[in-house]
């Protein structure tokens, strides 16, 4: 997936010269984990550009560039120091094409490496989806493969709504098939049926979709046939295509790492039930971490979702 990024991120600003990456250690160092390698050394330093450590500067800048004509990319090192950004982003990136009546956009795209599993120290394992989905005007994406990857930090960039970029760090060094020459095969804001099944769809994304696909292998193995959607876009989420798959199969389970409480499952859950009423065979039932700050890294195997955390789920929607 760091292969695909860098891929992506240097089609998108070979494409268009007022496409530029902005961040800390962006540039000579290729960030911190070198999904902008040799970026500098081939666009220049203009183009790529190192930055102060402050989250709050590197957008704040991004979003008046933005107002200039450019269509910055900004990489916040990891989810935990976005928070310092969060009123540039939640303030002003959100809300200038509705507060202007349409008139001016901000082409902005913040990447975030997300969501644990890597072993981390504090503020490095977070996920802050939910308090971006929550506010209107910003688009949150999430791939989960390195096709996705290459594509969709692509079709972020030429987006003219400040976008959201979440990257699963921990899917970072898994591989997989991209084709670089390849015309998109959906819309970014499309979800994905990566796995057909009729018992009970799962829906997933970031990096719970490996972990989704793992429990359908098992779930397959014991009888069960579970369909897994990729949700690939968190706002606007594709209810449609969740829609039709849980009218197929009448029961719903929605993973995600982020705590259960308020987060996206519980959106999903609603939307469906108020879709999918007359169909539903058992109540949609949640998969997440728990209500606690993300653990030390020895009790991170205890806190993220797992396998067998999904296959309870099914099970209980199966009965």
């Amino acid at each position: 997936m760091v292969a695909a990024l860098n891929a992506g991120l240097r089609r998108a600003m070979e494409n268009d010269p007022k496409v530029l990456v902005m961040g800390e250690d962006v540039g000579r160092l290729g960030g911190v984990f070198r999904v902008t390698d040799a970026l500098q050394k081939d666009f220049g330093a203009h183009r790529v550009i190192d930055t102060p450590l402050a989250e709050s500067g590197i957008v704040g800048t991004a979003f008046g560039m933005a107002l200039r004509g450019y269509r910055p990319i900004c990489e916040i090192q990891f989810d935990g120091f976005v928070f310092p950004a969060f009123d540039q982003i939640v303030s002003q990136l959100a809300k200038i094409h509705y507060r202007t009546a349409g008139a001016v956009r901000a082409p902005v795209t913040i990447r975030i490496p997300f969501g644990g599993g890597m072993g981390a120290v504090e503020h490095h394992s977070e996920s802050p989806e939910a308090y971006f989905a929550h506010t209107p005007g910003l688009r949150v994406i999430a791939p989960s493969t390195p096709a996705d990857a290459f594509v969709m930090i692509q079709q972020a960039v030429t987006l003219d709504d400040p976008v959201i970029f979440l990257e699963p760090k921990r899917r970072y060094w898994e591989k997989g098939p991209v084709d670089l020459f390849a015309a998109p095969a959906l819309p970014p804001d499309r979800a994905r049926i990566t796995r057909a099944g009729a018992d009970a769809t799962v829906v997933a994304y970031g990096a719970m979709v490996a972990v989704a696909l793992e429990a359908a292998e098992i779930a397959d193995a014991e009888g069960n046939s579970l369909e897994v959607i990729d949700l690939r876009c968190l706002a606007p989420i594709d209810f449609d295509t969740v829609e039709q798959s849980v009218r197929r199969t009448g029961r719903l389970v929605v993973v995600h790492e982020a705590p259960v409480s308020f987060g996206l499952g519980a959106e999903i859950a609603a939307r469906i039930g108020e879709r999918c009423f007359g169909v539903l065979r058992a109540p949609v039932l949640r998969v997440g971490g728990f209500d606690t700050p993300y653990p030390p890294s020895r009790l991170e195997s205890h806190y993220l979702p797992d396998a067998d955390r999904i296959l309870d789920a099914v099970d209980r929607v199966l009965i």
